[in-house]
């Protein structure tokens, strides 16, 4: 019975293979006719012949099904030896040899047990669509994938960080970014040919690495924040001459500083630009999840036709799906914490140096208060808040509170011989605070009360230092320095850093003659 089957198999099917391959009526490739008319005859013969025949030999499913694949494999194999890409003939063969393949082994599944099934499978020579179909889909993610790099190239070699428009205010490169990917999404799917999960992860590995490459290129001409920072000066201890010289050298002083602000070292971005770039990196990462949802979606849809196998390996995937582009997420996010501190900074050190660096409280706090500086700091605000996105505006300007809390610290421990603080001042320095928090706080309209308040606390701390007597810090600073607080002498309970700059900064003798004595801290030359 089994040679019968196997002689009407071979009456059948070659006049099938002959008719394919002298067809020039159809443009479609012959292996994938002939897998067409392979499956027709096997429909066919299921439901005609072979249960008349099962009844004679129950192995006639197996038989039948099992030459028919290996005739077929005889044909298939010289071409699946011969290819190295993906071309339209393979497009057009793969799924329709699959197809026929995963047909006959539905049939010798159906036909014995499940264990039984196994055996007969295993002596087919399975012919690999998907694997070697995998290997095609890679090379071609791969090279796709370096046209992509290569647009993320080209996009910010272009950008000029404008504003597409008043409502589009990122820069156009991250849409043309964006334009690429989604292409080469749309040819991936489109690709009619068996896929693993091994290929989907592959084209998001590439996607998430275009993105990671994209913000690292935003930010690698932006100089570090400390080469906006002039570096602190040497410290000295008080000398009594030098507030009386502060307003004959204050010219001379400035004019250095004037000097480096002329500086061709560092390149500076605007304000407008730095926002620009902002809102491009926030575009970006708002349109992640979009991206990454949709293809999501879309390989469900794909692999949902498939077999059992592809929907229980989707499903071990689906924690994972939600991880696809957490590279780009995390260098996107790192971009824009560097650029929004550089911004700040840049305000308060660069833009602002003059006035806030330079000039507060020279000669003395009473004589510059902080609140001559809401003004300009209020129209740097306003240039911020004019073009970043709404999302964005609390970050960025938390950025300028927290810089200018760290100008702020600047004067009052680092500010150089011209200034000189008192007791007295430190109720000055209270009010000056708290001017510069309701700044911030706006009525309510500016960043949460909560996150001033934390941020000010700590300035507010060293502030309080500067109303203790000399003697106290002193005290203090003996028992820091020495490793050794004991109870109820370490009243300002600062570092010993702090409380040594606090005491060069302070304006009497004992803290100067301390100063000489322990430290060996020259006198102010001015």
């Amino acid at each position: 019975m089994t040679n019968y089957i196997s002689l009407r198999r071979m009456l059948f099917v070659l006049p099938v293979l002959h008719s394919v391959e002298k067809s020039e009526t159809n443009h479609e490739h012959s292996l994938a006719l002939l897998a067409e008319e392979t499956k027709k005859l096997l429909k066919r013969d299921s439901s005609l012949f072979i249960p008349i025949l099962s009844q004679r030999d129950t192995q006639a499913t197996i038989v039948s099904a099992s030459l028919l694949h290996k005739l077929y494999g005889y044909k298939l194999k010289p071409f699946l030896d011969g290819i190295e890409h993906l071309t339209e003939d393979v497009v057009s063969v793969f799924p329709a040899a699959n197809s026929l393949e995963e047909y006959i082994l539905t049939l010798i599944t159906s036909a014995c047990e499940e264990m039984g099934a196994e055996i007969h499978i295993r002596k087919l020579a399975l012919y690999q669509i998907e694997s070697i179909s995998g290997t095609l889909v890679l090379r071609w993610v791969n090279s796709q994938l370096g046209r992509i790099l290569g647009w993320v190239e080209r996009a910010i070699q272009q950008e000029r960080w404008n504003p597409i428009s008043p409502q589009q205010r990122h820069g156009s490169s991250i849409v043309e970014v964006y334009r690429i990917v989604e292409e080469t999404v749309d040819q991936f799917f489109s690709l009619q040919v068996p896929m693993r999960l091994t290929e989907l992860n592959c084209l998001l590995r590439g996607i998430d690495n275009a993105f990671q490459v994209y913000a690292n290129h935003v930010i690698e001409n932006l100089a570090s924040k400390e080469d906006l920072i002039p570096p602190p000066p040497i410290l000295t201890r008080y000398k009594k001459e030098a507030g009386i010289k502060a307003f004959v050298k204050k010219e001379k002083f400035d004019t250095k500083m004037s000097d480096e602000r002329r500086s061709t070292e560092i390149n500076v971005l605007t304000t407008p630009t730095l926002c620009v770039q902002l809102n491009t990196l926030y575009y970006a990462i708002s349109q992640l999840n979009k991206l990454e949802d949709s293809i999501w979606d879309r390989w469900t849809s794909k692999i949902s036709k498939k077999n059992q196998k592809s929907m229980e390996e989707e499903s071990k995937s689906g924690a994972k799906k939600k991880e696809s582009f957490d590279g780009s997420r995390k260098d996107i996010n790192i971009a824009t914490d560097r650029i929004c501190e550089f911004t700040g900074t840049k305000i308060v050190f660069w833009d602002l140096r003059e006035p806030f660096i330079d000039g507060l409280y020279k000669p003395s706090v009473f004589h510059s208060r902080l609140e001559a500086l809401i003004e300009p700091l209020d129209t740097e605000l306003s240039k911020l808040c004019d073009i970043i996105v709404e999302p964005l505006r609390d970050r960025i300007v938390t950025s300028l509170l927290q810089a200018s809390l760290d100008g702020l610290l600047r004067v009052i421990l680092d500010g150089g011989p011209l200034r000189v603080f008192s007791t007295s001042d430190s109720k000055l320095l209270e009010e000056d605070l708290e001017v510069l928090k309701e700044f911030f706080i706006s009525g309510g309209d500016g960043l949460p009360r909560g996150v001033v308040e934390n941020l000010v606390a700590h300035v507010r701390d060293v502030i309080k230092l500067h109303g203790f007597e000399t003697r106290e810090l002193i005290e203090d600073l003996r028992s820091a320095s020495g490793g050794s607080i004991q109870s109820g002498r370490y009243k300002a309970g600062a570092d010993s850093k702090t409380l040594l700059r606090i005491l060069c900064h302070r304006s009497d003798s004992e803290a100067s003659q301390f100063l000489k004595k322990q430290y060996k801290i020259p006198s102010s030359s001015v």
